[in-house]
């Protein structure tokens, strides 16, 4: 799933970032409101994590424009402890908020608690692009509409991909998702899996599916 970070503290955006990719979520940065505008258009993020004390255009008026045209989950992260900056982000549409200072493992506690409440962690279920569709619940994966037998971290790194096609995931994001953070999963390892996923797809008419872009990451290409 695709998480929208939003703040303009770089240190926070690392390591909130760093803990909701841990956690097995694809991120998404910006540290202004007008970028996170953009992103939220063109990216289609799965939830938004708006800082309310953004400079120029601020979270609560970012989040107006963005419940203008989209029900997105937000949780809205604010310095402020004042009473009426909780309502007034809630009564704009907002999920949740969490004032800082917190733990990055707080945030993402109430990220899954949002997910879940909000049905959107079930709606990913099921997924399908370029004529490869997986259904997590039944472990089932289908290309152009004819079952594909894979194993079980084959399965998960196809699950990783296929959240969000076009978008390069790094070699440490993939294992961590996977294996967890701190696993000792090497480099080869993971090529050995990705090298077997290939040639399946590939067999099933899927040729090509899987891009690995030398020192940045893989990705699922093709349209949608």
């Amino acid at each position: 799933m695709k998480i929208l970070l939003v703040d303009d503290d770089p240190r926070l955006r690392e390591l909130v970032g760093l803990a909701l990719e841990r956690a097995g979520y694809a991120v998404i940065t910006a540290a202004d409101g007008q970028l996170a505008l953009t992103h939220a258009a063109r990216e289609a993020p799965d939830l938004i994590v708006l800082d309310v004390g953004l400079p120029e255009l601020d979270g609560f008026e970012v989040c107006r424009r963005i419940r203008a045209r989209s029900d997105v989950p937000i949780l809205f992260l604010t310095a402020r402890d004042d009473e009426i900056d909780r309502v007034l982000g809630l009564e704009l549409g907002a999920d949740d908020y969490v004032t800082k200072p917190f733990s990055p493992r707080e945030l993402v506690a109430r990220v899954r608690a949002i997910l879940k409440r909000t049905g959107n962690g079930a709606a990913r279920d099921r997924l399908a692009h370029g004529g490869i569709e997986i259904d997590r619940a039944a472990h089932v994966c289908r290309v152009g509409g004819a079952p594909l037998a894979l194993t079980a971290t084959e399965f998960a790194l196809l699950g990783q991909l296929i959240e969000a096609p076009g978008q390069l995931r790094s070699r440490a994001q993939l294992v961590n998702a996977i294996w967890g953070a701190h696993s000792p999963v090497s480099d080869r390892t993971l090529d050995s899996h990705l090298r077997n996923l290939r040639g399946k797809l590939a067999g099933a008419g899927a040729e090509d599916a899987v891009e690995t872009v030398h020192g940045v990451g893989v990705r699922l290409r093709g349209a949608g």
